[in-house]
């Protein structure tokens, strides 16, 4: 394989790389450092590549590693982070202003809920066990198979499956719990009030009806809800899609919230 040929390979799954380490560390600047130390590194290494696995398994590989180096002493986020971060917003009125000012001039400054509900999925899943993350990302977001996964965090096929299984059920009990949109009973209502805030004029039921996870809401049991969730993630690029800049500016409140809430919180 050509340098040439190894460098078209990389740009075609930088994309969905990028997506992914921003998912994992909710950093803009992470993401960014780490996508381009992965092309570094695959680079240096790439006399290694023997074929075992395809080239995009391998760069995930290598971009998983680093992302766990680059986590392995921060704290994990706590479940109810949203409600944490939505408080700190209210009292911060620069947090609105830089907000209306993206959604009124960028391109990307759009509000739609799919995207929140996207944006949502990245903040929660910062609670869980960092190989459960990885694992459920990798699976449900970015479709790779159990045996791929296998190769990627270097463990076993048996814990792989423990890793989804315990993740994918804390992910559904938390959403069950949580999101008022789907279980008429949840805590959380920011989707329906930030549509409130963004789209005065727009109904929220008009936003809703293009959510399929919403349409099915009356009849579908939680398994079916979470794998709609994750279809709404996967068909999401963070950094590509209207909603992009909007999103990351909450994401990048959301972080600094929660690293100022776990300081506070150490023992």
């Amino acid at each position: 394989m050509t340098i040439d040929q190894f460098t078209q390979e990389f740009e075609q799954s930088r994309g969905q790389i990028k997506s992914y380490i921003l998912r994992i560390t909710a950093s803009i600047e992470d993401a960014e450092d780490i996508v381009q130390d992965t092309f570094i590194k695959a680079t240096e290494k790439l006399n290694t590549f023997r074929g075992e696995s395809t080239l995009r398994t391998w760069f995930f590989t290598i971009a998983s590693n680093l992302a766990k180096d680059n986590l392995r002493a921060k704290k994990r986020w706590v479940e109810n982070v949203t409600d944490i971060s939505k408080k700190a917003a209210l009292s911060n009125p620069e947090f609105f202003k830089e907000a209306m000012q993206i959604r009124a001039t960028s391109p990307q400054g759009n509000f739609e809920i799919k995207e929140h509900i996207a944006f949502c999925f990245t903040c929660i899943a910062k609670s869980l066990p960092l190989e459960q993350q990885i694992c459920l990302l990798l699976k449900e977001v970015y479709d790779f198979k159990v045996a791929e996964i296998v190769q990627i965090i270097d463990t076993t096929e048996a814990m792989v499956k423990y890793y989804l299984h315990t993740g994918r059920s804390k992910m559904i009990n938390v959403f069950d719990n949580r999101c008022a949109l789907i279980n008429k009973q949840g805590t959380c209502h920011q989707c329906s009030e930030l549509n409130g805030i963004f789209n005065p004029k727009q109904k929220l039921q008009e936003e809703l009806v293009k959510i399929e996870m919403a349409r099915e809401a009356e009849k579908a049991d939680k398994e079916r809800l979470f794998d709609l969730r994750m279809q709404i993630v996967a068909g999401i690029d963070p950094f590509e899609s209207n909603a992009a800049e909007l999103q990351l500016h909450h994401l990048q409140h959301n972080t600094q919230v929660m690293e100022n809430y776990l300081k506070k919180t150490e023992v």
